[in-house]
């Protein structure tokens, strides 16, 4: 192989970069890239950076601004692309990247599709319904945290719970959230904060990360913890755009650890704020009972409780007078009545008395043998007839 430089030739940092940027530069320009995209972190700018990798190796790309806004599609972890640019090295930092002018999508990247069918499977079993999600404690007395003990995750949460919360209690379950044996770590963890009731509210998470990176809390023995988790759990996984397939099982998403704790632990200011309201409504109520109260008691005093009295009584003595005399009214009413059918009825009987009849002139003529008299026919000559007129006996012989 021939040597580009003699070997006595001593070079200074930046001219051993710049060889090196015009050897990959004038070697690896206008060339397609094929590879899966990680750690994607779009710029406020409008530039992309992310890494491609396959199964062996990985490089650092970037897509600027200009090229970006000519996608089709929306770039996110896991995606195969098929990219079109050219090697650069980035002499500062003395590190290569891949500058893309042209990028396509080349399939699904295989953690994606893992992910997928997982998902699907799990959600087949009903884990990710929403009747098995738990409400989040209002006032959690004692909080669980289910990361990695030395990460900025755990950091930020409890700088914002003691900030927000001073009183509220702290559990930290150290676990990893990476690697191998991540999954397991965390699975235990929460169920070992479930088997002695550590606490009100479980968070589970850790900071941002490649897809790759947030795997463990993907897998499947971590997603059926938290489901099967008797203590509600907030999955606070990544960053806003990451997502895990412990956010759908978990009761409630957080987009950061810091949004958990801003969620699971209220503000002592907010609490305190909202007893001295409810103790003013409070004490607003009973003051105004007291002194509507005190208003009755003064209205009875000695010198017009019999004025008092008397308004209350002599209205029930009108109605009792009313009724007493509606009621003799009535009595008497009836007994007009009750006497006029009785004269009545005497008057009938007096004319149908025969000593009305015989009064009038009338005489009532027997036998001897005492038989009434009725025709001429009955009495015969020489019998012994008995005439009774209105007063006294007559006593006759028929000739």
């Amino acid at each position: 192989m021939t040597e580009l430089f003699p070997k006595d030739t001593v070079f200074s940092v930046t001219n051993l970069t710049s060889h090196i940027r015009d050897l990959l530069e004038g070697t690896f320009s206008n060339i397609t890239l094929e590879g899966e995209i990680s750690n994607y972190r779009p710029n406020a700018s409008g530039h992309m950076y992310f890494t491609l990798k396959d199964e062996n190796a990985q490089i650092s790309a970037v897509m600027f601004r200009g090229r970006a806004m000519a996608l089709t599609f929306i770039p996110k972890d896991g995606m195969k692309v098929k990219c079109t640019g050219s090697v650069s090295v980035y002499a500062p930092r003395g590190n290569y990247q891949f500058i893309i002018n042209k990028m396509e999508i080349a399939g699904s990247g295989n953690i994606l599709q893992i992910l997928e069918e997982r998902k699907k499977k799990l959600a087949a079993e009903g884990l990710f319904d929403r009747d098995r999600k738990k409400p989040i404690p209002r006032f959690s007395k004692k909080i669980g945290i289910v990361t990695s003990p030395t990460g900025a995750a755990l950091r930020d949460i409890l700088q914002i719970t003691k900030r927000r919360n001073p009183g509220v209690d702290v559990v930290i379950l150290p676990a990893l959230v990476q690697g191998d044996g991540a999954g397991v770590t965390i699975s235990n963890m929460i169920k070992t904060a479930n088997d002695f009731s550590m606490c009100d509210v479980l968070i589970v998470g850790r900071g941002g990360g490649s897809l790759e990176d947030l795997l463990p809390f993907s897998e499947e023995i971590v997603v059926r913890a938290i489901a099967e988790s008797k203590i509600p759990v907030v999955s606070a996984v990544g960053h806003e755009i990451d997502w895990s397939l412990a956010d759908y099982a978990a009761d409630m998403r957080a987009p950061t650890p810091s949004a958990a704790a801003e969620l699971v632990v209220p503000k002592q200011s907010d609490i305190l704020q909202g007893l001295a309201a409810y103790k003013e409504e409070f004490y607003n109520q009973i003051s105004g009972k007291v002194e509507r109260l005190k208003l009755m008691i003064k209205s009875f005093d000695v010198s017009n409780m019999e004025i008092r009295f008397r308004s209350i009584e002599q209205p029930l003595f009108n109605r009792l007078e009313i009724a007493r005399t509606s009621l003799l009214d009535g009595m008497n009413e009836k007994l007009k009545d009750t006497k006029n059918q009785i004269q009545q009825c005497r008057h009938i009987l007096e004319q149908a008395s025969p000593q009305t009849i015989l009064n009038r002139g009338y005489s009532m003529v027997r036998t001897q043998d005492g038989k009434i008299v009725r025709s001429a026919q009955d009495a015969k000559s020489g019998t012994r007839l008995e005439i009774t007129p209105a007063s006294g006996k007559i006593c006759a012989t028929v000739l």
